[in-house]
C-alpha cells in the first residue's frame, strides 16, 4: 500500500466526496410496478436503520423550520416572499418563486404556517407522484395543466443560469426543440402531466435522485454545533499507521535519532549544570537535523532514490513536508539551545561575583555574549557571537517562509530571505566544531547539485530555451509552448523548475510538464494564475505585442490520420493548430529551465490498473501521461504486410498497463478546453484500443457548479442535454463525446465498480486539492488500492 498521502476519517462531507448520492440506475428494468425507479436490494436491516435515520433528521428540520416560521412571521402568523426566502436562506431566483408561488395555495402572496409544513412534508415524504406532480407544476409557469414550448424555454433558461452553464441562445434553442419534441408524445403541442412523467422514466438516473433532490436544496444547516464523540487523533489510529507505514517509519527512525544525540550528549556533560547539559545535547541534535534538512532538498538524489529499491521504502513524495518539518525542529532546538548558554553565562558572572579569590579576567555578560575576547568557541572565540547571528538568520527566514508570506503576493521575500542558508551555514561551521562531519556527505551532493544545475551547465548541455508560442486558456490558465532543447530527457509526469527573465530575473518556479515525452520539438506547460508571479504572466502575454515574424509549435499529432500500423509514429504528420486563435500569442521569450525532477506518476506504467484522479489544473501531469500511452499505443500497433489488417502488439517493454480509467473533476465548464485537442484524440485512442482490449481506457468527467441530475432545477437542463448527446454522440457542454457529469463523483460506486473489474493490482495517483486527496486515501485504503498523491 502506497503511503504518499495522508489518511482521512472516513465521515468526510458530502461536498467533497458525493458519497450521500443515490446510486444511478442504468437501464428501465429496475424501474418497479409503480413506474419509478427505486434503489437496489441492499441489506434490509442497513436500509431500515437508514431510513429511520433519515426519518429524524427530517422531523428535526420541520421542527427546526417551524420555530424559524414563527420567529419571522410575527403576530399575523403569515410570511411574504421576501420572508420566505429568508427562512430558507434562499437567494433570489426563478425557482425560489414559483416554489413560494406552489406554497401559496390561495394565492394570498402570503404564506401561512400550515401551508408552509404541508409543502415541505410533501417533498420530503411525498409520494413518486407527488413529488414529480410538484416538479410538473414548477414547469407550468400559467398553471394551465401542460407546459407549453415557451414554458420549457424559460425554465430551461433559468436551469442554465442555476447550473453556471454558458450556452448559447442557438443552443438553448436545440436544447428546447429536443426535449420538448421527445416528451410531447402526441405531438398536441403542450407536454402533459403524463408525457412528463413517461419521459423522466426514460432517465432512471435522474428519476432515481429526484425524489432527495427535491427537497435538500431548501434544507438549510443548524446553527448548532453538533456534539461529538471523543476520538483518537487520526495520526496515533492503527488504520492511519497502516496507510502510511513509510511515513510512520520515517518519523520513527527520525524521532530515536535524535533521543539518541540528545541523551548521549547530556550524559556526556553530566557533571556540569542543566543548563550546559541541555545546551549539548540540542547542539548536538542540531547538528542531524541542520544536516538533514539539506539532504531533504537534494531533487536530483530523490529523482535517483525514488527509481532505486530504496524507493520502495522511503517517503521520498513527502520530502518537502519533512522539509517544513524538520525547519520547525531546528528553529525549536536553536531557541532552547541559546536560552540554555545564556542561563549558563549567567552562572558563570555570578561566579564572578560571588567569588573574591578568583583572579581570572572578568567579564560582564553583554560582553561574553556579544566579544570574542572571552575566548569562548573553538575559533577565536566567535561561538556566542556567532550563535546570536545565527538564530536571527533562522528566524528571518522561517518567518519569511510562512504562508502568509509566500501566498500573498510576496514570494520574492520569501525567495530572497532563503538564500540566506549560506551565510547560516558557513556561520555553522565557525560555530559547531562537529558541524562538518555531518554536512559533509549531504553537503558535497548539494554543491555537486549546484552546479549540475546552473545557467553555465545547462546552457551547454541543452542550449537556449524559448517560449515560442502562447496560448491564454479559460479561468485565466496560461499554456506556454517551449522549443525542446536538444538532450532535454524526461518521463511522463515529471515537472521542471523555469525562470522568464522578462517576469521576474531571478525567480524560479516549478511546474509540471504536459507534454507526451515522446515528443522531440516542444514541452508544454500549463499555469494557473494563482498568486503574484503566476498571475504576472498571465498579464504580461496578455499585453503582448506580437513581432512581425509568426513562430508556432504547438503541434499535436493527430492519431486519427496516422496510418495504421506505423511505425515510426515519431515521423507522423502533425497538425499546427492554435488551441484559441483569439488566446494566441507568438513570441520568441527566452527561459531558462532546470529539471526534469521525478514525481510518484513515474510508477503508471508499472501498474495493472491504473486510476488517474485530477481536479482543476491537477490534471497537467496525467496529461503528459495519457499522451504518452497514445504514443506507446501506436507505437506497438502494427500492419500485416499481406493485407489491410492491423494489431495490437502486446508490448511489456513499452507498459504493462491493462486498464486506464481516467477521471477529471472540474469547477467551471471553461476549464474543459485548457486540453481540448488531448482529449479529442484520447476518445479516438478509447473506441481503437476498445477493439484490442476491451474498455481499456476509461473517462469520466464531472463539473462542480453544475447541479446535480435529480435537482429540481436542473431536471430538463440533464434530460435536454442527454437526449442531444444521443442524437449527436457530443455532448453540449464540452463538444467532446465523453458526457459531462453535473455534481461531483460518487466515489463509493466508482470504487466499487473498479474492485469488481480483475484487472490486477490497482492504483490511484491524485492530483489536485489536499482536502480531496484526504479522502481519496482513506476510500483507496477501504478497498485495498495502493494510492499516490502529486503535490499540488
Amino acid at each position: 500500500m502506497d503511503d504518499s498521502s495522508t489518511h482521512v476519517n472516513l465521515a468526510y462531507e458530502e461536498d467533497t466526496t458525493g458519497a450521500n448520492e443515490k446510486p444511478s440506475l442504468s437501464n428501465k428494468d429496475e424501474i418497479q410496478k409503480n413506474g419509478y425507479p427505486q434503489k437496489k436490494a441492499t441489506d434490509p436491516n442497513q436500509n431500515q436503520l437508514e431510513q429511520k435515520e433519515e426519518n429524524e433528521e427530517d422531523d428535526k428540520w420541520l421542527t427546526y423550520m417551524e420555530k424559524k416560521f414563527q420567529e419571522i412571521a410575527g403576530e399575523d402568523n403569515e410570511i411574504d416572499y421576501e420572508e420566505f426566502k429568508q427562512a430558507l436562506q434562499l437567494k433570489k431566483s426563478f425557482f425560489a418563486e414559483r416554489f413560494f408561488d406552489l406554497f401559496d395555495k390561495d394565492h394570498s402572496g402570503t404564506i401561512e404556517l400550515q401551508e408552509l409544513l404541508e409543502g415541505l412534508k410533501m417533498l420530503l415524504k411525498g409520494s413518486n407522484e407527488e413529488q414529480l406532480k410538484f416538479l410538473f407544476d414548477v414547469y407550468d409557469i400559467d398553471g394551465s395543466g401542460s407546459i407549453e414550448k415557451d414554458e420549457l424555454e424559460e425554465v430551461l433558461r433559468h436551469c442554465i443560469e442555476e447550473s453556471n452553464v454558458q450556452l448559447t441562445d442557438d443552443q438553448l434553442d436545440a436544447l428546447t426543440d429536443a426535449l420538448f419534441e421527445k416528451a410531447d408524445a402526441d405531438q398536441s403541442g403542450a407536454i402533459s402531466f403524463e408525457e412528463l412523467k413517461n419521459e423522466l422514466l426514460c432517465h432512471p438516473d435522474i428519476a432515481s435522485n429526484l425524489t432527495i433532490s427535491a427537497a435538500s436544496w431548501l434544507k438549510v444547516q443548524d446553527d448548532k454545533p453538533k456534539k461529538k464523540k471523543f476520538e483518537w487523533p487520526r495520526h496515533l489510529t492503527w488504520f492511519y499507521i497502516k496507510n502510511n507505514i513509510r511515513k510512520v517509519t520515517f518519523l520513527i527512525i527520525y524521532t530515536i535519532i535524535n533521543i539518541v544525540l540528545f541523551v548521549s550528549s547530556v550524559i556526556r556533560y553530566k557533571d556540569t549544570n542543566g543548563f550546559v547539559m541541555v545546551a549539548r545535547g540540542c547542539g548536538m541534535c542540531l547538528n542531524f537535523n541542520c544536516s538533514l534538512i539539506v539532504g531533504l532538498m537534494l531533487r536530483k538524489t530523490l529523482t535517483w532514490l525514488r527509481t532505486s529499491k530504496a524507493g520502495d521504502y522511503l517517503p521520498v513524495d513527502q520530502h518537502i513536508l519533512f522539509h517544513r518539518m524538520v525547519g520547525w525542529m531546528i528553529l525549536f532546538y536553536s531557541l532552547l539551545h541559546t536560552f540554555s548558554h545564556l542561563g549558563n553565562l549567567g552562572i558563570v558572572v555570578k561566579h564572578y561575583s560571588s567569588d573574591p579569590n578568583d583572579t581570572t579576567t572578568k567579564f560582564a555578560y553583554w560582553e561574553l555574549v556579544f566579544k570574542t575576547s572571552p575566548g569562548i568557541g573553538w575559533i577565536g572565540g566567535f561561538a556566542p557571537l556567532s550563535g546570536v547571528i545565527l538564530e536571527a538568520i533562522l528566524i528571518i527566514m522561517v518567518i519569511c517562509a510562512l504562508p502568509f508570506v509566500r501566498r500573498k503576493g510576496y514570494f520574492q521575500v520569501f525567495y530572497w530571505t532563503h538564500f540566506l542558508y549560506v551565510f547560516f551555514f558557513v556561520l555553522l561551521f565557525f560555530h559547531g566544531p562537529i558541524f562538518w562531519c555531518f554536512i559533509l556527505v549531504p553537503g558535497v551532493i548539494f554543491c555537486i547539485e549546484k552546479i549540475l544545475n546552473s545557467e553555465v551547465v545547462n546552457k551547454a548541455r541543452y542550449g537556449n530555451a524559448y517560449i515560442t508560442e502562447v496560448n491564454l486558456l479559460p479561468s485565466r490558465v496560461t499554456h506556454l509552448v517551449i522549443d525542446k532543447p536538444e538532450g532535454f530527457k524526461y518521463h511522463a509526469g515529471d515537472y521542471i523548475f523555469i525562470r522568464i527573465p522578462d517576469i521576474a530575473k531571478h525567480e524560479w518556479h516549478p511546474f509540471t510538464v504536459s507534454s507526451a515525452p515522446e515528443l522531440d520539438d516542444y514541452l508544454w506547460l500549463h499555469i494557473r494564475s494563482a498568486g503574484h508571479w503566476t498571475n504576472k504572466i498571465y498579464q504580461h502575454f496578455k499585453s503582448y505585442k506580437m513581432p512581425k515574424f509568426r513562430v508556432s509549435s504547438s503541434k499535436f499529432t493527430d492519431f486519427s490520420e496516422m496510418e495504421s500500423g506505423q511505425r515510426d509514429f515519431k515521423k507522423a504528420s502533425a497538425r499546427k493548430k492554435s488551441i484559441f486563435n483569439s488566446g494566441t500569442r507568438f513570441t520568441r521569450t527566452r527561459v531558462y529551465i532546470d529539471g526534469p525532477y521525478g514525481t510518484s506518476a513515474r510508477d503508471v506504467f508499472n501498474v495493472d490498473h491504473v486510476v488517474l484522479i485530477a481536479s482543476g489544473i491537477g490534471v497537467t501531469p496525467y496529461a503528459s501521461i495519457l499522451q504518452s500511452i497514445m504514443y506507446r499505443h501506436h507505437a506497438s500497433t502494427v500492419k500485416c504486410p499481406k493485407c489491410t489488417n492491423t494489431f495490437y502488439q502486446d508490448n511489456h517493454r513499452l507498459m504493462s498497463l491493462k486498464k486506464v480509467n481516467f477521471v477529471w473533476v472540474n469547477r467551471d465548464q471553461n476549464a474543459f478546453e485548457w486540453f481540448i485537442n488531448m482529449l479529442s484524440e484520447l476518445e479516438h485512442l478509447q473506441a481503437v484500443m476498445n477493439k484490442f482490449a476491451e474498455n481499456f481506457l476509461e473517462m469520466e468527467m464531472y463539473m462542480t457548479s453544475a447541479l446535480k441530475k435529480g435537482d429540481v432545477k436542473a431536471v430538463g437542463l440533464q434530460m435536454a442535454l442527454n437526449l442531444v448527446h444521443e442524437q449527436s454522440d457530443v455532448d453540449m457542454l464540452s463538444g467532446l463525446k465523453t458526457r459531462v457529469n453535473p455534481g461531483r463523483p460518487n466515489w463509493d460506486e466508482l470504487f466499487k465498480r473498479l474492485s469488481k473489474e480483475k484487472r490486477g493490482n490497482v492504483k490511484v495517483f491524485f492530483c489536485g486539492a489536499p482536502a480531496l486527496a484526504k479522502s481519496l486515501k482513506a476510500k483507496s485504503a477501504q478497498y485495498g488500492f495502493a494510492f499516490s498523491k502529486e503535490n499540488f
